[in-house]
């Protein structure tokens, strides 16, 4: 029935090494798709925007195998220019900042999928090889075992007694992010880190920042007082560990948005199976996969099920949050953040 839905969409094919996609038969990528009979993805893990249902119905709907190898967007573009034509890699998922490096690194090629007039212009390169497939916004996840006043704002975070676990600043775009958060709450902007680094410089002189990664394990060994996460991520956490164990909430002093954006290898062994991929993930049933997943897809004109809505965060909870406005800026940000992260913040570390 999937495979029905797809076919009565127009696909656009690419042509090796063309600049600009051409229309072509969807029919017909469907078909190399499933001689090629395999897709490997890497930062697509099953639990991360329930990667899992599409992974699930490709290989049901198309006899894909599939294999994932879980890296972060740096990683991952490092992985393609690494491997080149030893490709053991053809699709990745990256944070919205990292697609424009990975384009000038030479390793993504265009691809523009049948629902391609239905993405708004801010979440596609006109290119192709960039499209926004879903989004999410920094929030903060608080085991309420542990902490029994949840921070609701980031200047709640510096009057805490918990430690703040962040993650891997300068490699993941989740990290990388909640920087920006925290700068854009407390007047910073993208091209102005420095009020977020100096939130996190704070929170290392009383020794309660954690490098650690709030992930799924940690936060259900009970190692996580207070996480900064995606809300798709958090969301879907705390209802697989124990809702009754945790609060999820947006900061209501400010926080961002943004994007993830398939990236499809230019040297992929498997290049047909990855265009049907980043195929699905924009048509209705892939967008309805992202949001039962948490996570908020990039085609508003979907519309989901009551209990699929009710999966997400209130409306109310994003009155503050932002948009990034400045992807240029931001980009030239997130190339110095790595060193910015080590000279204001990681001097102060315990």
């Amino acid at each position: 029935m999937k495979a029905k839905r797809l076919v009565g969409v127009i696909g656009v094919m690419v042509c090796a090494g063309a600049a600009q996609a051409t229309v072509g038969d969807l029919n017909a990528l469907t078909q190399a798709a499933k001689k090629e009979g395999a897709v490997y993805s890497v930062g697509m893990p099953d639990d991360w925007a329930n990667w899992k249902d599409t992974w699930a119905q490709l290989t049901h709907n198309y006899g894909l195998d599939h294999h994932d190898t879980d890296l972060s967007s740096a990683e991952e573009i490092a992985k393609f220019d690494a491997e080149k034509s030893n490709a053991t890699a053809d699709i990745g998922d990256v944070g919205q900042s990292f697609c424009p490096l990975a384009v000038k690194r030479g390793v993504t090629q265009p691809y523009k999928p049948g629902t391609w007039n239905d993405i708004p212009d801010w979440a596609k390169s006109q290119d192709g090889n960039c499209i926004v497939d879903y989004t999410g916004t920094i929030a903060f996840i608080t085991n309420t075992r542990l902490v029994k006043n949840p921070p609701k704002t980031w200047a709640d975070l510096l009057s805490g007694k918990y430690k703040v676990t962040l993650g891997a600043v300068g490699v993941a775009a989740r990290a990388n992010s909640a920087v920006l958060a925290a700068a854009l709450a407390q007047g910073g902007s993208e091209k102005n880190l420095m009020p977020g680094l100096k939130l996190f410089a704070e929170l290392a002189k009383q020794g309660r920042l954690s490098l650690v990664d709030p992930s799924l394990a940690n936060l259900e060994k009970g190692e996580i007082e207070v996480g900064i996460l995606w809300d798709f991520t958090a969301l879907s956490y705390r209802d697989r560990i124990d809702p009754s164990r945790f609060a999820v909430n947006i900061p209501s002093d400010g926080s961002v948005t943004t994007g993830y954006t398939l990236i499809i290898n230019k040297y992929a062994k498997h290049p047909n199976a990855a265009k049907l991929v980043r195929e699905y993930v924009l048509s209705d049933a892939g967008q309805l996969n992202l949001a039962r997943g948490y996570a908020r897809p990039i085609r508003t004109s979907v519309k989901f099920p009551p209990d699929v809505q009710a999966k997400l965060l209130p409306a109310s909870e994003y009155k503050s949050v932002k948009p990034i406005q400045d992807f240029a800026a931001w980009d030239e940000s997130v190339k110095k953040l790595p060193r910015q992260w080590q000279d204001v913040v990681m001097v102060n570390m315990q």
